[in-house]
């Protein structure tokens, strides 16, 4: 929860301090077109990617094999073009390395790798219990 707090204040912050940095150093009109072009040819470029994501599944699953770099792959893809739309330049920067095939392999085998190493190290569940008494004991 702490987490998504931190977001939902640290994004904007750091998107209005990179919007007035931007703003001074090229102008309003230009930074405000910026925005709206790295939108427009981020969404285009994010619906390419997911053509070829889905061709690419579509011949493993005639190949009897499971897509799941595929599906992991589109669902990344639709996260970047939220990203790209937004308005900002710190998350365009963040749509793009997501859009973009070989950054995208890199995050993902880094979060894999994270995955992997956090399983090892559980050779239990957690859980929470509770013992009920039965106040209505009857013995027949």
């Amino acid at each position: 929860m702490n987490t998504f707090l931190l977001l939902l204040v640290g994004i904007p912050i750091v998107e209005i301090y990179l919007f007035i940095k931007m703003g001074s150093q090229i102008g309003a009109f230009n930074t405000i077109l910026l925005i709206f072009v790295t939108a427009f040819f981020g969404v285009i470029y994010a619906r390419y990617e997911g053509f070829n994501t889905l061709r690419t599944g579509m011949s493993q699953i005639v190949k009897n094999e499971l897509p799941v770099y595929e599906i992991i792959s589109g669902a990344a893809l639709a996260f970047a073009a939220l990203l790209l739309v937004l308005p900002g330049f710190a998350t365009d920067f963040l749509g793009l390395l997501i859009i973009f095939p070989p950054t995208r392999k890199l995050i993902f085998k880094k979060v894999s790798n994270k995955q992997k190493t956090n399983n090892k190290n559980q050779d239990f569940i957690n859980g929470e219990f509770e013992d009920i008494e039965d106040k209505d004991d009857r013995k027949l």
